[in-house]
């Protein structure tokens, strides 16, 4: 049996993100527009615009990027400003800043607080926007440091939000101690990490998430990095009904908590729409627990 394919109109939910933006469960990430993989060959920019437009066809309102989501003259902010412009009201657009690419085109490297404000800018101006609705502070590199302080470079986005440049700030890649240094220094709308359905590592840090009404949303929500999805496990559940793996670990996460938003990536028409096509999946009690092991 092929992949669930039926596109109904929100069936994940909404959430208030940062309690004044309502957005769709199920969003978009522009990580994989430009290329498949950071390293990989630049795609064709035009499949790209495709593809964001059919998302917010399809109801996707919640867009995440990043200045650095680029290879060679492809990127991703100027496919969204290409592909969506003049944008709807109720599109929400989220970015990150804290990486910066080395002279192979790679994130390698992390900006300093003083660097960060000309990132923000950078978005801004790529994007065509006068403020962004959600700006993501990343730190470290694939890895997590849990020892490395942020409050400094969070300061710094404080500040832009005080100007009115950002709306709502959010983290990324951190752990318990660094989500509380920055709720210290100001209020957090969401947190961005890795996690997927074999790799649910911060599950704590997700119910605190839930408490304080502060969104979760896991990159690498289908695998990534050097965890990827157990196909088999995740085969059986598919099996029954009528989706692919994929599909499955997307509804999960669904499943799992009402502050999760998903953004899976992708540069492809058909990827997109089974994508989107997940929060339409409904697991049972007993599928959760063939996926839990």
């Amino acid at each position: 049996m092929g992949p669930m394919t039926n596109l109904t109109n929100n069936p994940a939910g909404d959430f208030e993100l940062g309690g004044d933006l309502r957005v769709d469960r199920m969003g978009f990430g522009a990580m994989r527009l430009p290329t498949g993989t950071f390293a990989g060959p630049p795609r064709d920019p035009e499949t790209g615009i495709a593809v964001l437009r059919r998302a917010v066809e399809l109801g996707v309102n919640h867009i995440d990027t990043a200045g650095f989501y680029a290879r060679g003259d492809v990127e991703a902010n100027d496919l969204i400003r290409r592909a969506l412009a003049p944008y709807r009201e109720d599109l929400v657009i989220a970015t990150k800043v804290g990486p910066l690419r080395g002279p192979d085109g790679l994130p390698a490297y992390q900006a300093t607080p003083d660097q960060l404000r000309g990132l923000v800018e950078d978005d801004l101006r790529t994007l065509g926007l006068d403020r962004l609705d959600l700006v993501y502070l990343r730190i470290g590199g694939m890895t997590m440091d849990r020892d490395e302080s942020l409050a400094e470079r969070f300061a710094v986005l404080a500040e832009l939000r005080e100007e009115g440049l950002i709306r709502h700030l959010g983290v990324s890649n951190v752990g318990p101690e660094q989500f509380a240094e920055a709720r210290s220094v100001a209020p957090v709308a969401a947190v961005q990490n890795h996690f997927h359905v074999h790799h649910p590592a911060d599950a704590d840090l997700l119910r605190q998430c839930e408490e304080l009404g502060v969104a979760w949303v896991p990159f690498f929500p289908l695998g990534g990095g050097d965890r990827p999805l157990e196909a088999e496990r995740l085969g059986k559940v598919a099996a029954r009904h009528g989706a692919t793996a994929a599909q499955v670990a997307l509804a999960w996460l669904l499943e799992i908590s009402p502050a999760m938003l998903l953004i899976p990536g992708t540069g492809s028409l058909e990827h997109l729409e089974e994508n989107v096509a997940a929060a339409g999946l409904e697991l049972t009690a007993d599928d959760l627990a063939e996926l839990k092991g």
